[in-house]
């Protein structure tokens, strides 16, 4: 009713979203860019603001040719930054809960004491709990 009575008809209304859409788009690969830039070790400080510069000059250009050269390496970035923050969380919950790897050594070897367990799943058991 509101968009008959302000003169945008169907067609301005479908192109006004595509518009929005497509800007979101470019605001989310334009983040995940720039955090992969700073996030990267294996650039030097000038290779991060050149990839900047470029980025803010040149914006889907520049944006779309660094996902072609180092689209890999965005995901390669992403995996370790995942198992860092997996690392980091596991570590909270041993130190909230107040078990240590020891703790857990102590744990396992009671369990084969007992025979809950064999060898080799205290083994295997405790190659997880050491690594």
């Amino acid at each position: 009713m509101f968009a008959a009575s302000s003169g945008w008809g169907v067609g301005e209304v479908v192109l006004a979203m595509l518009y929005f859409t497509f800007l979101f788009i470019w605001i989310w690969l334009a983040i995940s860019v720039f955090i992969d830039i700073f996030r990267s070790r294996d650039m030097g400080g000038i290779h991060k603001a050149i990839w900047v510069v470029a980025i803010l000059a040149f914006n889907l250009f520049a944006i779309l040719a660094y996902l072609i050269v180092r689209g890999g390496k965005m995901h390669e970035h992403e995996i370790e930054a995942a198992k860092a923050q997996d690392a980091a969380m596991q570590n909270y919950i041993r130190n909230a809960a107040g078990t240590t790897p020891a703790d857990e050594l102590h744990r396992l070897a009671d369990l084969k004491d007992r025979g809950v367990i064999d060898q080799a799943e205290f083994d295997k058991l405790k190659a997880k709990v050491v690594s």
